[in-house]
């Protein structure tokens, strides 16, 4: 996957939008990016040991540094910073940013869990 000609955050850094060459641009809200994280402490060792987070809806992004030629890190302003967020799975967010997010919230509401 080539990297994306632009990532453009929001004024109130609630939405990093993605565009990549040859595609319409993705809008991505920093609470998707959050509670999707691919950090271990997200996502585990296994998928067994993922973890479904909550209480997020009003996280921010507080910075985006690259990494490499291949992806960025985002920094939420909950400190969450282990997340590198590679060209591949910002791609396939964007592509799979509705099923994604219903996903996410039937697991909240199975697990008794909130947004706020």
């Amino acid at each position: 996957m080539t990297a994306p000609k632009e990532l453009r955050v929001s004024k109130d850094r609630r939405i990093l939008t993605v565009t990549f060459p040859d595609h319409r641009p993705f809008e991505l809200s920093a609470e998707l990016l959050r509670v999707l994280s691919p950090s271990a402490e997200v996502q585990g060792h296994s998928p067994a040991q993922r973890v479904t987070v909550p209480g997020k809806r009003n996280v921010a992004i507080l910075k985006i540094e690259p990494m490499g030629n291949y992806a960025v890190r985002i920094i939420f302003d909950d400190l969450h910073d282990t997340g590198i967020f590679t060209w591949d799975y910002l791609h396939t967010l964007g592509h799979e940013k509705e099923e994604r997010w219903d996903a996410y919230l039937a697991e909240l509401e199975a697990k008794g869990l909130s947004r706020d």
